[in-house]
């Protein structure tokens, strides 16, 4: 179980990189850079990168994201956040995360990683969907939108913006839009409910506003 408090937990807000880590023909992508579009609407620059060592279904494949208040795009080196969905690539994913950093996997079948200097963030996935959607299919593919939704609670991700972007993305097949909020409420509300939040890195809940949304007022006085 997360508990933020018994480390020295990396603080960053608006600077961080989070690095998804998947199994190649899962429906990931769309999850991931559903992700990476909810933090550039909320202000806030991002700098996507995937990376295929194979096209080959069922062969490991990551998801890399920047964030940068300042806009820097190239890699900074080290990744804060790690959301681990392959057990194939559990060894070079956690070597990845700088101390103090964060992993958030599918507790579903609970490991021992053998760090101690990073966060471990327990959501069982996969048994969340199983409990869920009846559809075998739909299960692999909801647990991807269903991390999307716990990390919207964990970094304060507003929730409006990732349900615009879902109906927006089938708004040709309307009937994908319900299931797809649903499996985004499952992960949401399993850490709403059951963990800490929100993390160390995550993006300020109060920038964008303070930005785009304040109007200019001037002063005027009398005498």
């Amino acid at each position: 179980m997360f508990n933020p408090k018994v480390l020295d937990s990396i603080q960053s807000t608006n600077d961080f990189v989070i690095k998804f880590a998947n199994v190649n023909g899962t429906g990931s992508a769309s999850a991931n850079q559903m992700f990476a579009k909810a933090i550039f609407r909320m202000g806030i620059p991002v700098s996507p990168k995937n990376i295929f060592p194979s096209n080959i279904q069922g062969l490991p494949t990551w998801f890399e994201v920047r964030v940068s208040e300042k806009g820097y795009l190239g890699q900074r080196g080290g990744v804060d956040i790690s959301v681990a969905m392959n057990p194939q690539s559990y060894s070079k994913d956690i070597e990845e995360i700088s101390e103090g950093g964060y992993l958030l996997y599918d507790s579903t079948w609970k490991r021992n990683f053998n760090r101690d200097d990073i966060n471990i963030i327990e959501i069982p996935l996969t048994q969340l969907c199983v409990d869920t959607f009846k559809n075998p299919k739909q299960r692999a593919l909801f647990k991807n939108i269903a991390y999307v939704g716990a990390l919207s609670a964990l970094m304060e991700i507003e929730y409006e913006v990732l349900e615009s972007i879902i109906s927006e993305q089938f708004i040709n097949k309307p009937s994908l839009i319900e299931p797809n909020i649903k499996a985004l409420n499952l992960g949401r509300n399993y850490v709403l409910e059951n963990l800490d939040y929100p993390i160390g890195s995550r993006r300020s809940i109060w920038w964008s506003y303070i930005l785009f949304l304040v109007p200019y007022h001037p002063l005027h006085f009398s005498c």
